[in-house]
């Protein structure tokens, strides 16, 4: 026994010298992440200049941002299918290219049409990053270590999109809104340096894979899912005939692709993996959590200027505090979770967000800015906890050839909630402050209506506990049967 555990350990330490270096790996990996979390953030800083150079209206304007996470939310699923079957390698190096081709085009663009094109493309580059980076970790790093590596991809995501829009004022300001794109392309090259040189190689070539392709079932989940983006985003927030259309489109279109998927030779998602509670469970509670993330994102900005009477610059200051947060302790948390395990670091994360959204939800504007961040930043610690051991409980158990398409789906709940969240959050802070014109209801309205909308995340953030556990008791239940 003892030399074969010996002949392990030697076959190990070969394996790891061929082994491409795990820290350039990972710095690649990171790079993407830093770059497509980037590009969700600084573009909105960039709306008034864009306005102006075109001379378009802020609704045509808005679609910048929109192209960009439409093509996200539509296709992340179907990149991380094909990164499966095609080598995910190869395909993140397709993603990184077109993402700094796209950028330069954004930025050389010379209407606003050849923008928003530009920026949809942008986004199927973004989308493969963000689908991949995530598949890659089980590939590259020990499953004892897979929660720093989650950790550290989770830092990059905030890192991104704090810096965004600082970075974007100071590039704007200094030159021209085109700089906010062409700044991607020195990023762009060494991330695909790096990820060329450093990640493991494909294991299987694609030719005889390609008919495994479902592009029924790509195509109904993508028009799905552009219906409810769609039904979320038009009307900044006020439903109307339009909305509940798209809504109802979405519906329908979601029950058609369930029927081709049950159906289909080779689906695009295993529907038979979301028989386990656990991963359902998991992607469930990731979209609840990041519907209470963008409402602190929507509520924060007229709270702190209606209620508490900052400046722009000082709300600016504020608002940053979040993001920073989250990098400050995405790393730490990924140890945490590493040496205690991602049920007992989810429950913990839970429970952190739950303590400061009932903070936030009883908070008097007598409490200040200083009240403010103590519960925004609870929320934000619990926040990257739950995130980390979230993803890396998924991450870990999920067989490698469905690593893609399972890393689509959990970044697709999480975009799902960020929506669901700008949307109808948003319109459930304006409802509780009593009026849709924010800028004019009074400052004691305005704490009111935060301080509803932060007791219904504050449910949510229960709801989340009580999947958490139930999900648990199921699959107790599930394994003691089947043993």
């Amino acid at each position: 026994m003892k030399t074969l555990i010996e002949s392990q350990d030697l076959k190990i330490a070969a394996t790891e010298e061929q082994r491409p270096s795990v820290r350039w790996a990972l710095t690649g990996l990171s790079l993407s992440m830093l770059m497509s979390s980037l590009g969700t953030s600084i573009a909105n800083v960039a709306l008034p200049s864009l306005s102006r150079a075109f001379s378009a209206s802020f609704q045509e304007v808005q679609w910048v941002v929109l192209a960009y996470l439409l093509a996200i939310t539509t296709l992340i699923v179907s990149v991380g299918r094909l990164g499966d079957i095609v080598g995910r390698r190869r395909l993140l190096q397709a993603g990184i290219l077109i993402f700094t081709f796209a950028s330069i085009a954004c930025g050389a663009a010379s209407t606003l049409w050849m923008l928003i094109t530009a920026r949809a493309a942008q986004g199927l580059g973004a989308a493969i990053m963000m689908a991949l980076t995530m598949a890659f970790v089980g590939e590259i790093v020990p499953k004892e270590k897979t929660g720093s590596a989650m950790g550290l991809l989770g830092t990059m995501s905030a890192v991104g999109t704090a810096l965004g829009p600082s970075l974007g004022g100071v590039l704007i300001a200094g030159w021209s809104w085109r700089s906010i794109f062409f700044i991607n392309v020195p990023i762009g090259i060494v991330a695909l340096l790096l990820v060329s040189q450093h990640l493991p190689g494909e294991r299987r070539g694609p030719a005889k894979e390609l008919a495994r392709l479902d592009p029924l079932g790509t195509l109904l989940l993508a028009m799905t899912l552009t219906a409810y983006a769609l039904a979320m985003t038009l009307g900044r927030g006020q439903f109307g005939i339009l909305n509940i259309a798209l809504l109802l489109g979405a519906g329908v279109g979601f029950a058609l692709f369930l029927h081709v998927e049950s159906r289909a030779a080779s689906p695009l998602i295993q529907l038979s993996l979301f028989r386990d509670p656990r991963l359902s469970a998991n992607l469930a509670m990731s979209g609840i959590v990041s519907t209470v993330v963008m409402t602190t994102l929507v509520v924060g900005p007229f709270y702190l200027s209606r209620a508490l009477g900052l400046d722009a610059a000082a709300v600016g200051m504020v608002m940053s505090v979040g993001p920073l947060v989250a990098a400050l302790t995405g790393v730490p948390a990924g140890r945490i979770v590493d040496k205690f395990g991602t049920q007992r670091m989810t429950l913990v994360g839970l429970l952190g967000m739950s303590g400061g959204c009932l903070i936030q939800s009883v908070l008097p504007m007598a409490a200040g800015i200083g009240g403010y961040l103590t519960a925004i930043s609870i929320i934000t610690a619990g926040y990257a906890l739950f995130q980390t051991a979230n993803n890396t409980a998924v991450m870990s158990t999920i067989p490698p050839e469905n690593r893609g398409v399972i890393s689509g789906v959990l970044n697709l709940s999480r975009n799902l909630g960020l929506i669901t969240g700008a949307s109808v959050m948003g319109t459930l802070f304006a409802f509780a402050a009593g009026s849709a014109h924010l800028t004019q209801v009074p400052p004691a309205d305005v704490a009111s209506g935060m301080r509803f909308t932060f007791a219904v995340t504050t449910e949510l953030t229960i709801l989340s506990l009580a999947i958490d556990i139930g999900s648990r008791i199921i699959a107790r239940r599930t394994k003691g049967s089947e043993s």
